[in-house]
Order: C-alpha cells, then structure tokens, then sequence
C-alpha cells in the first residue's frame, strides 16, 4: 500500500509540472490557444499534494523523486508545445533532458523498490 502512495505523489507531482507549464503558456503565450483546463488541473493537483503533505510523512528520498518528476512534466510539456509549434523554437533541448531524466528516476525508483525488500 505504501508503494501505491508514493506512485500517486510522484503522479501527482508529474503532473503539478505539466499542469503548471500548461498554465504558464496558456497565459502567457501568443502561439498556444488559451485553455481553462490547465489551470484547473493545476488547482486541483497542487491541493492533492498539499492533503498528501499534511497527512502523511514522506519517506527518506521520495522529496527528490517528485521533484525530479515535476521537472519532469516541465521538459515534456515544453517539448511536446515546441514539436507542435516550431515557431516556438527546437524541442531538441527539452527532449534530451527529459530523456536523461526519466532514466535518472528509473535507477531511483529501482533502488528504492531494492531497498524496500531488503
């Protein structure tokens, strides 16, 4: 049951960081439509994290992992606007750091699953 917390947290906060980016370009962004939808994710994601803080404690390490997962939906979502709008500019840098990130929470989330058995 502990695992499935720490895998909704981590979801969360992947999401929070794709959420936020949405937000930020649907605000702020000439190129990018304006959609209510990322802000409400945003509200909705940052007040579940937010219960989670409170009710729970985290585990040593999960602080770090859900960082690593809202940066993150932050490079995804910038790679995925950039590759539909070119304008914008290359999704060349986003995409590469996402690509190392994400390897960089497998071996993490692996180690922790190793530790957890031991």
């Amino acid at each position: 049951m502990k695992q499935l917390q720490e895998r909704g947290t981590l979801g969360l906060a992947f999401i929070a960081g794709l959420s936020i980016n949405g937000t930020f370009a649907a605000l702020f962004s000439s190129v990018v439509p304006f959609s209510i939808f990322p802000i409400i994710a945003l509200v909705l994601t940052v007040y579940c994290l937010h219960q989670r803080y409170q009710n729970r404690t985290m585990p040593v390490g999960l602080p770090s992992l859900a960082a690593a997962c809202f940066v993150l939906g932050l490079l995804l979502y910038s790679a995925f606007v950039r590759a539909e709008y070119p304008a914008i500019g290359s999704n060349f840098l986003p995409a590469v750091l996402s690509v190392a990130l994400l390897f960089w929470i497998g071996i993490k989330v692996r180690a922790r699953k190793a530790q957890v058995t031991e």
